[in-house]
């Protein structure tokens, strides 16, 4: 997971991508406890960049449409979440007991252009490489 920030004018906001259905109300529950807002990203809004997705000022709607395959595996993406929130986030989840969500990532300077398919790609192949 990379662990650099990105400042945005917006509250702290969870991206989920393909998330199992019976971890969405946990998560939900998790995110009103710690006063982060929460953001299932449909297929069709892959090709936005992570800016777009995050509300993240600046990176308005892109024309483009995804109409590839949805993610083949769950992704989580903190977005103006600083380290002590997102431990906390990942303390939370962990006491449901429920399954680790294998791909996750933090908003950058680096990434805050890419798209959600862009780094759905790098986040597999990184989580392949460890295996």
């Amino acid at each position: 997971m990379i662990n650099h920030t990105i400042e945005t004018k917006t509250s702290p906001v969870i991206l989920t991508f393909q998330l199992q259905k019976e971890k969405e109300p946990a998560i939900a529950s998790i995110c009103k406890s710690l006063g982060i807002r929460l953001s299932a990203v449909s297929a069709r809004d892959y090709a936005q960049k992570l800016g777009h997705l995050a509300g993240v000022k600046g990176f308005p709607r892109e024309k483009s449409i995804y109409d590839g395959m949805p993610f083949p595996a769950e992704m989580l993406v903190f977005s103006g979440l600083n380290s002590d929130q997102v431990d906390a986030f990942l303390a939370e989840y962990k006491k449901t007991g429920l399954p680790a969500i294998g791909l996750k990532a933090i908003v950058t300077p680096h990434n805050v252009f890419w798209t959600a398919e862009a780094l759905f790609r790098e986040l597999m192949k990184e989580h392949l490489s460890f295996r």
